[in-house]
């Protein structure tokens, strides 16, 4: 476990990740895979479909909104 981490900002709060890291593998890690998700990095909407290739380096602001239905 040489690797160094960096730390990106997860809606609003420091958040640990690994150099490299893709937007998917964040979402992955936080179990959140299969929702229905928007999310912004650095207040721009990233795709669903660019997750995987969207990779996330120190000081990015990273916001995951779940979508909530309701009636």
């Amino acid at each position: 476990m040489g690797a160094s981490m960096i730390e990106i900002e997860l809606n609003g709060a420091p958040h640990r990740i690994a150099p490299g890291q893709h937007l998917q593998e964040l979402i992955d890690a936080l179990a959140l895979a299969g929702q229905s998700l928007a999310v912004a990095v650095n207040r721009e909407i990233v795709p669903r479909h660019l997750w995987s290739e969207r990779v996330l380096t120190s000081r990015d602001r990273v916001d995951v909104v779940r979508a909530i239905g309701g009636g």
